[in-house]
Order: C-alpha cells, then sequence, then structure tokens
C-alpha cells in the first residue's frame, strides 16, 4: 500500500471537531482515517503539557511526537503522528538547531553520541548572533523524526506580523535553511513540510497585483523580502530575480504540489477568517510539502484537500509509492520506513512493542506510560502471581477465600492476589484458610484431617492489609461455610443472578469446612466427630443450614427455610426492569397518532426560552 504524508495547520488540535465531518467521531484515529494518511503533521496545536489528554496521545495503532512551547502556553506547537502498522522512526528530536535536551536528560541532541544524532547541527559562523538557539527552540516549532529512508522535518515557520518579530521570524527561517543544507550534504535524503507563512510565487496568492499596487510595491521588492528569498533559493525553479546568496548557490528541494500541478491558479491552503474568504477561495498557499533530489521519485501524487474543513487551513498532501527504486533495485517502502528487520519485502517479521519507543514520543510521559485503553483493561488476562502456580485440576487444594471468590492454588503456597480491573495486584482482603481433605477411593472421607502449618497461614496473613476485616456476630465457622458454598455460584456475574441450589461440590466443601473445623479445634469430642460422619442426612441438613437458612441472632437456632426461599429472584423479570429504567424514553404521541415534538422560543420576549 502506499503512504501518505500529510501537513495541516489545524488552528487548535481540538478545533477540526467542530467540523464535519469530524463532528460525527471525535476521534483522532477516525480523523486520520478520512485523511488517509500514515504521517500525521500538525502545526500551530495551542496546548500545554497540561493539557495532555489520553485520547490525543494514546491513540490506538499510532506513535506521537509533540513540541510544546516552553514560555508562551498555548501558542503555536507541532505534533507529528505516525501509524505503527506502515512506519516507525529510528531517531526523534525537537527543536530546529539541536540545542535542546532529550527528556530526563542534560545532553544536548547534538552533544549525543554520534549513532543517536540526526545530524546537520548548525556549526559555528552558521547562524547569526541575534537570537540565541535556546530561544529559537523555546516556541515549539519544529519536530524532527529519522527514519531509514529519510529525515522528516515538520516546522511551523513564524508569521511576519509586525516588526517586533522580524528578527526573530528571520533567525529561524536561516536556522531551517542551514539544517536542510546539512542534512543534504551529509547524503541524507530530507522531506521538509509543515506552514512556512511563505507566498512563494504570484500564482500562490489571490489578488496579488492589486494588493501591491494599494502599497505601493512593486512585485521584484515583494519577492526580495529574506522570507520568500529563502524558499526561492532552497527550492527548485524558485523565483531568483538577482545573484545567488552564498550558502544557498544550489537549490535542494523540491515543491511537490507544484511538480504536480504546475500551472493551477487558485491553489491556496490558507483564507483569512475575519473576511470569510474560503468560500470565494481567496487565499494564499503557505503551506508546503518539499522532498529533496534523491526521493523525488517515489512520490506519485501530490495535493491540497480544500474541501476538508476545520481550520482556516487545509490539509496538503504527498503521496509515496509502495514500491520504490533504491540504489538501483525495487524496494518496497515498509523495509527503508521501519528499524531494520520490522519488515521483510514488505511482509512484516515482528509487530511493533513498547520498546520501539524513541525517548520524546508522548507515550513515555510519566502521565501515560504504560497506561491502558478501557478496552484492555475489561478484557485482558489476569496474569498469576509469580510466586503462585495454579492447578485448576487438583481439587485437593488450598482454597483461599478473598471476598465473595475462591482462588484455588497448590497446598503450601502462597495465596493469590485478587487482580484489579487493570491487571495490576491489589492488597488482598483476610482470607480464612479451609484444608480440602482428599477423598478416599472408597468415596469416604478420613477422619483425621491433618491442620495445615501454622507458617503457612502467616505467610496468607502476612500479605493482608493492616487493618483488619470486621467479623460479623455469627461464627468464624459458620462465615467460613457460608462464603465457600455461595463462593462457587458467584464466581461469574451470570452465577450472582442464579438462584441459590446446593450442588455436590458446594455439599462437599461445606463438609469438608465441618470436619476442619471439629480437627482444628483444641477440645473436640471424638464422639462428636464420629456422629457427624455416621449420620450424613444430618451432615446434608447442617449444609442447608449454614447455607440456606437463616439463623436467630439471639438463640443461634435456624429458622424456616421458606422464610429465605420465598421468592427466588429472576434474572428475565430484572433485566425488564432494568431496561425500562435505562432505556430510551417513549415519546408521547398526539391525539393525531404522531410523535411529539419540543420546540424552544428563540425570539425576544416573555416567552423566549420557553
Amino acid at each position: 500500500m502506499p503512504l501518505r504524508i500529510t501537513t495541516w495547520n489545524v488552528n487548535g488540535i481540538r478545533n477540526p471537531f467542530g467540523y464535519q465531518p469530524w463532528r460525527e467521531n471525535r476521534t483522532f484515529q477516525a480523523m486520520f482515517d478520512t485523511l488517509e494518511a500514515d504521517i500525521v503533521v500538525m502545526q500551530e496545536t495551542k496546548i500545554q503539557r497540561k493539557d495532555l489528554r489520553d485520547d490525543m496521545v494514546l491513540v490506538p495503532g499510532w506513535d506521537v511526537f509533540f513540541s510544546l512551547p516552553r514560555y508562551k502556553k498555548g501558542y503555536s506547537g507541532v505534533a507529528i503522528y505516525t501509524r505503527s502498522s506502515k512506519c516507525c522512526p529510528i531517531r526523534a528530536e525537537e527543536g530546529i538547531t539541536g540545542a535542546l535536551c532529550p527528556p530526563n536528560s542534560s545532553t544536548k541532541f547534538r552533544d549525543l553520541p554520534a549513532d543517536q544524532q540526526i545530524g546537520g547541527y548548525p556549526r559555528p559562523g552558521q547562524l547569526s548572533d541575534s537570537v540565541d538557539e535556546q530561544t529559537l527552540d523555546s516556541e515549539g516549532r519544529c519536530v524532527i523524526l529519522e527514519f531509514p529512508a529519510f529525515v522528516l522535518i515538520g516546522v511551523y515557520s513564524p508569521a511576519a506580523r509586525d516588526e517586533t518579530r522580524t528578527e526573530f521570524r528571520e533567525a529561524f527561517i536561516n536556522a531551517m535553511d542551514v539544517r536542510v543544507r546539512n542534512l543534504i550534504a551529509m547524503g541524507k535524503q530530507v522531506f521538509l513540510c509543515g506552514d512556512l507563512n511563505i507566498i512563494r510565487d504570484e500564482l500562490d496568492a489571490a489578488g496579488l497585483p492589486e494588493r501591491l499596487r494599494k502599497e505601493g510595491m512593486t512585485l521584484e521588492d515583494f519577492f526580495a523580502t529574506p522570507s520568500r528569498l529563502f524558499l526561492n533559493h532552497l527550492v527548485f525553479g524558485g523565483r531568483v530575480l538577482a545573484d545567488r546568496q552564498e550558502g544557498r548557490e544550489k537549490p535542494v528541494l523540491w515543491d511537490l504540489c507544484r511538480e504536480f500541478h504546475p500551472t493551477r491558479a487558485g491553489m491556496y491552503t490558507c483564507w483569512e477568517t475575519r473576511k470569510n474568504a474560503r468560500p470565494g477561495n481567496f487565499g494564499n498557499r503557505i503551506d508546503y510539502v518539499l522532498c529533496s533530489s534523491g526521493i523525488k521519485d517515489w512520490f506519485i501524487d501530490s495535493n491540497i484537500q480544500e474541501g476538508l474543513l476545520g481550520s482556516d487551513h487545509c490539509p496538503v498532501y504527498a503521496t509515496i509509492a509502495d514500491t520504490v527504486s533504491l540504489h538501483g533495485s525495487k524496494t518496497h517502502i515498509e523495509d527503508i520506513m521501519n528499524p531494520p528487520g520490522m519488515f521483510k519485502d514488505g511482509i512484516r517479521q515482528r509487530e511493533w512493542c513498547q520498546k520501539d519507543l524513541l525517548p520524546i514520543s508522548a507515550k513515555l510521559i510519566p502521565e501515560f506510560d504504560r497506561r491502558q485503553s478501557i478496552k484492555d483493561m475489561f478484557f485482558r488476562r489476569t496474569s498469576a502471581s509469580g510466586k503462585t502456580k495454579s492447578n485448576p485440576t487438583a481439587i485437593s487444594s488450598q482454597c483461599m477465600l478473598t471476598g465473595s471468590d475462591i482462588v484455588l492454588g497448590e497446598r503450601g503456597s502462597e495465596p493469590q492476589k485478587d487482580s484489579g480491573p487493570s491487571g495490576t495486584q491489589q492488597p488482598s482482603q483476610p482470607t480464612s484458610t479451609i484444608a480440602v481433605p482428599s477423598t478416599a477411593s472408597n468415596g469416604s472421607t478420613p477422619t483425621s484431617p491433618q491442620k495445615p502449618p501454622p507458617q503457612k497461614r502467616q505467610a496468607g496473613s502476612s500479605m493482608s492489609p493492616t487493618r483488619p476485616q470486621k467479623k460479623g456476630k455469627l461464627s468464624l465457622n459458620r462465615e467460613s461455610s457460608s462464603k465457600s458454598a455461595s463462593g462457587l455460584s458467584q464466581s461469574s456475574l451470570k452465577g450472582f443472578f442464579k438462584p441459590r441450589t446446593p450442588t455436590t461440590n458446594s455439599t462437599s466443601i461445606s463438609e469438608a469446612s465441618d470436619t476442619t473445623n471439629v480437627a482444628a479445634t483444641p477440645n473436640t469430642d471424638t464422639e462428636e466427630l464420629d456422629s457427624k460422619q455416621s449420620h450424613p442426612d444430618d451432615e446434608e441438613n447442617n449444609v442447608h443450614s449454614n447455607n440456606d437458612c437463616i439463623r436467630d441472632p439471639i438463640s443461634g437456632s435456624p429458622k424456616p427455610e421458606s422464610s429465605s426461599t420465598e421468592k427466588v429472584f429472576d434474572p428475565i423479570e430484572a433485566k425488564e426492569s432494568w431496561s425500562k429504567l435505562l432505556g430510551k424514553r417513549v415519546v408521547p404521541r398526539c391525539e393525531h397518532g404522531e410523535d411529539c415534538q419540543l420546540l424552544v422560543t428563540k425570539k425576544a420576549g416573555v416567552n423566549c426560552g420557553m
């Protein structure tokens, strides 16, 4: 599949969601699918670090890199989103000069080891001393990603609003020119895109002759300004009216939109909103996709998407073919847009993983690192503890009651901790341990079950929270027996709504609990134990009395069974009740049998808003 790179000045990262077609599904993933892009470069995001949210950082299947302003909050800003299934950068930097530092590091990008640098940093004497490098990169105007195929530079160039910004604007443009030319001189291919805030040619501005006539400026003077000189010196076919400047003797980039549409008029990318100039297409082309000569033949299409609303700018894209020519042979684009070994002949060899994240990836910000989506929290399989090995086939194991659930573990192993929704282990509640005796071959139960070693119970209790769970008035034996019987039928949400009916498992566990409690009591009469084993009917009655009957709190004698089982919970009836409560409201009908409508008066008067 071809690979598309889209650049878009969104004028606020959430601004497009107020327009069609983004209004229907307000997610970044749906936006990128509509753009049909694999790399999305956004300018003027207008956010701070505290404004980052899950939906803009943890986009499923995408990685993101931000450059945020350091001082002027809610201003400027660049973000690059990359689709993990198509491309994965091998290096990433913030800033155009390399003077900033990676997160959690005091080493500047340009001072990192050679194998971690993108390169092309301005050398001493290449930049003017009017604005220092830290200041140039303090406004969040550039993100640079390196792929094995080329270096992608996403920029938001300063606008010429007033004279106070002229010096900063010229210094930034000069730094951008130096960085691009240095990278190409190193032998690397470059793709530069973004809002450059520069009109390159007369075709790129609506009504330019009339505008210049009102300002008393000639066309030569207009294109002699430093910003337009920079762009025309940088691109092939640029409008250079005088001799080329020193260091800019040769053009190095191609204007892809103009290469595919050389004489197209009205190909504007920005319109002034105060004059509502977009419907009449009275605008300027100031957003560009530029590439170096070595990869120019890779692109099969480039255009603007003026029909997509959401900002005062429109998206601009360039599409790379699925197979490109590299060193005289055909190569799949996925092979050279990902780290070595991830793709081979366009077929994925290994999946993208967390280890592929680069240091400036927004997913590594502490607020979002190792985070999961809501779906993962409910559907992720809970992993067993490293110290506990579960054995589902061994019924003669130690049963640990945690709340209303029964967790089976091997005899002598540490109790398992209950796992929360996100898969993290939660502190376990105080547990009561019941040793389930093994059944003999003839079906009889041993008369003297072994008491679990005290140290095992101590190991389980050591994992309990410091605040003990409050016990009820009933005895520990009755409480444990009741929990064990109800826990089996409530192992799932469906079982919670089923009527409680005695089963073979619950009976056997209850029998084992009674036997264990008798064995664990220091002064137990042997005749009492024998009588329990010689009268199975009494044992069964005891199970029902412990589980299905309500005992009198004063005398302790069980009440009749009918008092607690007069009405069985019906899940179907409950579902209908909840459906009536939470379902869609039924619209009342008028006397003609049609749905009534709610109308609100907006005209001024006493009934306004009624």
